[in-house]
């Protein structure tokens, strides 16, 4: 029978197949959020976040939906909140708009006021769409860089994670996963001037666009040296990066990839002109929206630094108030509470991503993901100080599924099936009724 299966799935429209996974996959997340919220009602739980309203609908409106449920209302204040001695409080310029202002405006399309749990039911709605569109783009990226196989398991383990669960509460999670997959994907079709308005979109629906404009320095570096090489006649596709790249140009080009002036350069990989110029522009244009949003609080609130006072307001019950450096808040929160030795292990952390990302299997994945992956690593130890929310905010970096290392071993991509299945009650309880996410 099983294998019956397997091969009307393998037959099936990948598609259906992937759709299929997500809509499975939101039946379990929903048996976990409903199980445990029935379970907490009955037994009088105490939740981690006050409810006004002890609906389900407010369930998943914890944290982070309550700020977004509060700039749909009223907007973003024009005066940030301050204790008695003028240091900012938390506060919405902490969230950015897309999302609730995408709610509002679905709910001022049907008639609908967002008092009470409105908000909540439309974004759980619009989370969980969103999040299909981003499980169908993640296919799709792992299927042209490294083989539909695999792009079959990293969406299944993507859709089935501990903190999956979260596609469908009214975070702007998967509306910004929909968002950067969408960027990423016109990235490595090389349709660099399309990724520009996902991209822009992006980088006012959650912090972190800035790894795609790195990401683009690093390819064009990359395409340009490589470029360069093959017309010396150095063989310029030499490497994981480059026979990747050689592969997929014809892919590239049929997908709409602009393949460059003829004649711009004579390597098999071509980097000409127009993909340069298109190439910088985008990169620019991405660097200036992932950096805009400290600038409009800025000018909105007139007080400089009103973004970074106010992320910097939710360190406080961690690691107590601070002055921002960058590359450092996983050394305080570490040290904070663990001293010289929580030092050491962040060393030992970072040196190991920087091990993984150096394994040929890693950057098989292609120059886009590679870079891509790694930058927004970097983002995070720059500027994250990491707490309960790191799962969930490592979400973007999905891609790293599709690895060689995962699909061709029954072992290891079933465990990471049945271990992000199990998982998720454990990180519900976690962050809904001790923490927060």
């Amino acid at each position: 029978m099983l294998q019956t299966v397997a091969t009307r799935v393998r037959s099936a429209p990948p598609l259906l197949v992937v759709l299929g996974l997500y809509a499975l996959s939101r039946l379990v997340s929903s048996a976990w959020l409903g199980g445990l919220f029935a379970l907490a009602t009955t037994r009088g739980w105490e939740f981690a976040s006050h409810r006004s309203d002890p609906g389900f609908a407010s369930f998943s409106g914890s944290w982070d939906a309550s700020f977004y449920r509060t700039i749909a209302q009223q907007g973003y204040p024009t005066e940030l909140p301050v204790d008695g001695r003028g240091r900012v409080e938390p506060n919405p310029w902490a969230f950015l708009p897309v999302f609730p202002m995408l709610v509002r405006g679905i709910a001022a399309v049907l008639g609908v006021d967002l008092a009470g749990n409105s908000f909540f039911a439309i974004g759980l709605v619009v989370a969980t769409i969103a999040g299909g569109g981003a499980a169908v783009l993640l296919h799709r990226i792992v299927a042209e860089t490294v083989g539909a196989p695999n792009a079959l398991w990293a969406v299944a383990l993507f859709c089935f994670g501990p903190t999956s669960f979260v596609l469908q509460v009214a975070y702007a999670e998967s509306l910004m996963l929909l968002l950067v997959f969408a960027a990423l994907l016109m990235m490595i079709r090389r349709r660099y001037l399309l990724m520009m308005p996902f991209a822009v979109v992006a980088a006012f629906t959650r912090p972190g666009v800035l790894a795609l404009a790195l990401a683009l320095a690093v390819t064009g570096v990359v395409r340009f040296v490589r470029g360069a090489w093959g017309a010396r006649g150095a063989g310029g596709a030499r490497g994981a990066w480059g026979a990747r790249a050689v592969r997929r140009a014809g892919t590239a080009r049929g997908a709409g990839g602009a393949g460059g002036a003829p004649g711009a350069d004579s390597a098999r990989d071509g980097f000409g002109r127009r993909e340069q110029v298109s190439l910088v522009v985008t990169g620019l244009v991405v660097a200036a929206a992932g950096l805009a949003w400290p600038v409009v609080a800025d000018v909105v609130t007139g007080r400089s630094g009103a973004y970074l006072d106010t992320e910097l307001s939710w360190w406080v019950g961690f690691v107590g108030r601070q002055h921002f450096t960058p590359l450092t808040p996983w050394f305080v929160m570490a040290t904070t509470f663990l001293g010289v030795a929580g030092a050491v292990v962040v060393v030992g952390v970072l040196a190991a991503v920087a091990w993984f990302f150096s394994r040929r299997s890693t950057r098989s994945l292609g120059i886009e993901v590679w870079s891509y992956s790694a930058a927004y690593v970097l983002y995070l130890v720059a500027v994250f100080l990491p707490q309960q929310s790191l799962p969930r905010l490592l979400m973007p970096i999905a891609p790293l599924l599709g690895h060689p290392a995962i699909a061709p071993s029954p072992r290891l991509r079933r465990s990471l099936l049945v271990g992000g299945i199990a998982l998720q009650p454990v990180a519900v309880v976690l962050l809904w009724f001790v923490g927060y996410p």
